[in-house]
């Protein structure tokens, strides 16, 4: 969440930068700055009450010492206190409505980011590789069915439409895919992690996934008033990041890299319209996410690191892709700076995100209450970044279709034959 020092000392900053970002989020700062008005104001006036409190009882006791009546005074104390406790329910009031609005302020994006309304601001920072000279190429779900990689209609029958079940060479495929993955990531400096699947609501908030989009996720174990308190995770991002919720590193701990593996679920309620076609968007999927949490001074000369390693993935299995840096109109929620990682399919005629590399500066780290004390002593707030490393469906289904042979047959990038076991399938 924003620093409420920020927004007291700059509003119309504050206002301008989230103006940009559209939509009416900067119509919360008023809102924001009038529960601190009242809070701080609660709290002075406490301290005065607390004050004469303190010189009033000591008249009393003055007075008890001299056997004289201080009924009176003991009266006033007692209205005195009546009064504190208002005040405390009045500031408390105030701090939770303050704190409920600043979790639905977006981050402020990053000085240099692009200004535009949508994806089409989009600039390509570079591409890499060329596209490969295909005839006809044939999409993902053609190839796909005609090598029975991935059954649509089993996981139509298990759970529903957006699941998939992969058989045979494809359930391999995509286990090889990860294990790859996962040594390409651990041999550019990241821990390897396994984290549990289901996630609190805490754990949500502190990354940004709430509460802004509770639709999109699937909550569990609803109490009585039928808040979720578990979630599926919806990305690795939310369990790996949070691992450090709630703590004081010391500055030597930083940087703390992590990599996990994990199945991620979202309901897509908001993707009516896009695109999807075989298993490019889907409610489960598979995913490696890269998490870092680093100095706040090298937050964003870090998240080209992290993009770099991200995009290493596709060097090595020598796959064509660009870089874009997403405008101020496309940027999620709780970044500060993003780069996505687009991979071409030539059977489709077009890219596809395969990885978005963030740094949220000290956004997320202060709705985790995750600080570091750096060398004077002082409890500071790390900068978090995290990318998909990547994200496998799109990774699946570029391989597929840059790697198509004439003869209908797939070859296998030779970094991954070793994992695969074999150079090409059919």
């Amino acid at each position: 969440m924003l620093d409420i020092r920020v927004i007291r000392e700059n509003p119309d900053l504050v206002k301008e930068r989230l103006k940009a970002r559209g939509g009416d989020h900067w119509k919360l700062v008023d809102e924001v700055l009038a529960c601190d008005e009242t809070r701080r104001a609660a709290e002075t006036t406490k301290q005065a009450f607390q004050g004469s409190r303190k010189s009033i009882s000591k008249n009393i006791g003055g007075m008890k010492a001299q056997g004289l009546d201080s009924s009176e005074l003991e009266a006033e104390v007692r209205g005195i206190n009546e009064k504190i406790v208002e005040l405390d329910a009045e500031a408390e009031t105030a701090t939770a409505k303050q704190q409920e609005l600043l979790l639905n302020i977006p981050n402020l994006t990053h000085d240099a980011c692009p200004v535009g309304e949508d994806e089409s601001a989009n600039p390509i920072v570079r591409e890499w590789g060329t596209k490969p000279e295909l005839t006809e190429p044939k999409d993902h779900v053609e190839l796909a069915l005609a090598h029975k990689l991935v059954n649509w209609e089993d996981g139509i029958r298990v759970a529903g439409s957006g699941f998939v079940v992969y058989r045979g060479k494809g359930a391999k495929l995509e286990r090889a895919l990860i294990n790859f993955l996962l040594d390409t990531q651990a041999a550019n400096g990241y821990e390897e992690v396994n984290v549990p699947h289901l996630v609190k609501r805490e754990c949500m908030e502190g990354t940004g996934q709430l509460p802004k989009f509770e639709d999109d996720m699937y909550g569990t174990d609803a109490g009585e008033d039928g808040i979720n308190n578990l979630f599926l995770a919806p990305t690795a991002e939310v369990p790996v990041t949070n691992l450090v919720r709630d703590t004081i590193l010391a500055e030597s701990d930083l940087p703390v890299r992590m990599v996990a593996y994990t199945p991620c679920f979202r309901r897509e309620a908001g993707s009516a319209g896009r695109d999807n076609k075989g298993i490019i968007r889907m409610h489960q999927f598979d995913k490696v996410e890269l998490v870092q949490i680093v100095h706040p001074d090298k937050g964003f000369e870090v998240l080209e690191d992290l993009t770099g390693h991200a995009e290493s993935i596709l060097q090595k299995l020598g796959l064509h892709y660009r870089v874009i840096e997403l405008c101020t109109g496309d940027i999620g929620f709780s970044s500060a700076k993003t780069y996505d990682i687009e991979v071409w399919a030539p059977g489709h005629g077009k890219y596809l995100e395969v990885s978005s590399c963030s740094c949220f500066t000290d956004y997320q780290a202060r709705r985790m209450k995750l600080r570091f004390k750096d060398g004077e002593g002082k409890n500071r707030f790390p900068h978090t970044l995290n990318g998909s490393g990547t994200a496998l469906p799109r990774l699946y289904v570029a391989l597929l279709e840059q790697y198509q042979q004439p003869d209908g047959s797939i070859r296998i990038p030779e970094a991954l034959v070793p994992y695969f076991g074999a150079e090409s399938i059919g």
